[in-house]
């Protein structure tokens, strides 16, 4: 095919703020996880697939398989939909008061 251009497992994007390796990024409807640091305004390598232990609203309960939201003010994963980003499914339960839950981070969203 002339029109491919890659997998989509791994983009480079501009970060829209200050990013650690390992934590998430929401560049306008793209989520992915930082595969190294990268400060407002530089280029950032997302991973977009996979499983990854994603810091959490402590109160907040996942089922495993439960949506699971991004909270871009927060830089949390949380269970509430409403002015949030939805970015895949808890891999396992993970209770209140817990700091984080393994999310398998859906690329297509």
């Amino acid at each position: 095919m002339k029109n491919y251009v890659q997998k989509g497992e791994n983009l480079t994007l501009t970060a829209p703020y200050a990013v650690t390796s390992g934590g998430g990024c929401k560049t306008g409807l793209i989520f992915g996880v930082a595969a190294g640091d990268a400060a407002s305004g530089e280029t950032a390598d997302l991973v977009t697939v996979g499983v990854f232990d994603m810091p959490k609203v402590a109160a907040n309960n996942f089922a495993e398989g439960a949506v699971v939201y991004w909270d871009d003010t927060a830089k949390v994963v949380t269970s509430t939909a409403s002015g949030n980003t939805k970015i895949g499914v808890a891999v396992t339960a993970a209770a209140n008061p817990s700091a984080s839950v393994p999310v398998r981070l859906n690329g297509t969203f």
